[in-house]
C-alpha cells in the first residue's frame, strides 16, 4: 500500500510536520492491523524553508516515531523527482535517511523508473541502466530494495516532473522494463505497474510477461 500523498515527514512547519507524524502513524498501524508487512511513502519536501539536511533529518525521526510504536511493518521510501523542494532525489539521500533510522531492519526504499528518470537517472541504454543500479548498490545497498513501480515518463530526463505515461509510450520506450524483468536481482521483488490508463494495464502486464520470452 501507499500512504497518502499529502504526508510530509519532513515538513518544514511544526503544526503540518506534527499533523503528518499522527497520519502516517495511522496509515502504519492500518498495515499492521491489515497484517501487511510494509508500507510506501514520500519522503516529503523542504519547502524551501530548511536545510535538505534538516528535512532528511525529520524525515529520518518521523521513521522512527512510527517504528518505536508499531511492530512488524517496514517503512518503504519512494524516490522522488525533485520537484518542489521534495527530497529522494538521488540515492544519497535516500542512504542519508536510512543512515539516521534507528531501526535500520524495519526500513527499504522502492524505486519508480518514472522519477528516476525526472531526477536525472538515464535508464534507455543499457549502460545507463546498469550505471544506476551500479549507483544505488554504492549508496545504499540492494538489500533495501523493497520494490519497484514500473512507469514510462511523459517528462524529459532530468526535469524533475513526475508525470506517469503508460508503457512504451513516453520518454523511456520498452528498453529499460525488457531489462527489469530479464535481472535476476529484482527476484522475489514485487513490480507494481502504475501507469495512468486502466483500461491498458491487462494489456501492459501481458506485454511485461512476453517480455521474459
Amino acid at each position: 500500500p501507499h500512504a497518502g500523498y499529502l504526508i510530509n515527514l519532513g515538513s518544514p512547519e511544526e503544526e503540518g510536520l506534527a499533523r503528518s507524524r499522527e497520519a502516517f502513524l495511522d496509515e502504519v498501524r492500518r498495515c499492521a492491523a491489515l497484517g501487511l508487512a510494509s508500507l510506501n511513502v514520500h519522503p516529503g519536501s523542504h519547502k524551501g524553508l530548511i536545510s535538505e539536511e534538516e528535512c532528511l533529518r525529520r524525515v529520518a525521526g518521523s521513521v522512527d516515531r512510527a517504528l518505536a510504536a508499531i511492530r512488524g511493518v517496514t517503512v518503504v521510501l519512494e524516490n522522488t523527482a525533485g520537484a518542489g523542494g521534495t527530497v529522494g532525489r538521488d540515492f544519497e539521500q535516500l542512504a542519508r535517511v536510512i543512515g539516521l533510522v534507528r531501526d535500520r531492519s524495519r526500513v527499504g526504499v522502492c524505486l519508480d523508473t518514472c522519477p528516476l528518470f525526472a531526477a536525472g537517472y538515464d535508464l534507455r541504454t543499457r549502460r545507463g541502466y546498469e550505471r544506476t543500479l551500479r549507483e544505488f548498490e554504492e549508496a545504499v545497498g540492494c538489500t533495501f530494495l523493497k520494490g519497484l513501480h514500473l512507469n514510462d515518463s511523459k517528462s524529459a530526463l532530468g526535469s524533475r516532473v513526475d508525470r506517469h505515461e503508460s508503457l512504451g509510450e513516453g520518454q523511456l520506450g520498452w528498453a529499460p522494463f525488457k531489462w527489469i524483468m530479464r535481472d535476476e536481482r529484482f527476484e522475489g521483488i514485487p513490480l507494481i505497474l502504475e501507469t495512468p490508463d486502466p483500461s491498458r494495464w491487462a494489456d501492459e502486464i501481458a506485454r511485461l510477461y512476453d517480455l521474459l520470452a
